[in-house]
């Protein structure tokens, strides 16, 4: 079997961070909560490979511990929305054109019609800006997108021979959703949790700019940027190194999902 080049180019950079948010875990090139005035705005070099910020924080050991935040928030949103989304939209699927569909398909437009800060404004509103907080918003997001996937795949197979078939034999609804539907819809799933994992990312970037993600002293790639604008002019390092983190990651995620797609989607295969 030949592997797409951009899943491994993708592969291959979502490693990188990975890798990063995992060693966080046991080591750091310096610490990322003390404050260093002294060594404040530092430039890249062989003590700072990518320079301090104004607080005189290693701004590589902040990336690293800042991968280990977006990350967990965005696995944690996507699983979320596949547990809740999945079900929802097989469910619908099965009543397709009764109340229950009816039902889930307007919820979904109910969620819809509220981005994902606007929900994570709405939960810190009540419970207080924090990582839980954002992964909270980014899940309830998710969920109306793999619900809507989940329903339009199911649709187009339970009007093929096989789904007949099983009808015939006796099968409920939920076990022809379970044994049938499901695993012949799973690659599709499986592109989209890779697409939707890589918005998460941007989204708990976006969130935690605007101070209603992960909070100090957690570092968090977003809230780098946020206070690295006041200083881009004379210390621009401090955006540059947070901005290609979340572009390089996003990049990898996304040539993932397209590497993906062409490895599980049969007709691709076979024109390949």
């Amino acid at each position: 079997m030949r592997w797409p080049p951009a899943l491994l180019l993708g592969g291959a950079l979502t490693a990188v961070f990975a890798v990063a948010a995992l060693v966080s875990f046991v080591w750091t090139p310096h610490g990322v909560e003390g404050l260093n005035i002294a060594e404040k705005l530092r430039t890249p070099g062989a003590t700072y490979w990518l320079g301090t910020d104004h607080f005189g924080r290693d701004i590589l050991s902040m990336l690293m511990v800042g991968a280990r935040t977006s990350i967990a928030v965005a696995i944690v949103a996507v699983g979320m929305g596949v547990m809740l989304g999945v079900p929802l939209g097989l469910l619908a699927a099965a009543r397709r054109g009764g109340l229950v569909d009816e039902v889930v398909m307007r919820g979904n437009d109910l969620i819809f019609a509220f981005p994902a800060l606007v929900i994570a404004i709405l939960i810190t509103a009540v419970f207080g800006p924090s990582a839980l907080n954002a992964i909270l918003a980014i899940g309830i997001f998710n969920t109306p997108v793999f619900a809507r996937v989940t329903r339009g795949a199911a649709l187009s197979l339970w009007t093929l021979d096989y789904i007949l078939a099983a009808r015939v034999a006796g099968k409920g609804g939920f076990r022809i959703s379970v044994e049938h539907i499901l695993p012949n819809i799973a690659n599709l799933l499986i592109v989209q949790a890779t697409i939707q994992f890589s918005l998460g990312i941007l989204a708990e970037a976006g969130l935690s700019y605007v101070g209603l993600g992960a909070q100090p002293p957690t570092p968090s790639w977003g809230r780098m940027l946020a206070e690295s604008q006041t200083m881009i002019s004379f210390a621009p390092h401090l955006a540059i190194f947070p901005g290609l983190a979340i572009v390089l990651t996003v990049l990898g995620l996304n040539l993932i999902g397209d590497g993906l797609r062409d490895l599980l989607d049969p007709r691709l295969r076979r024109a390949r």
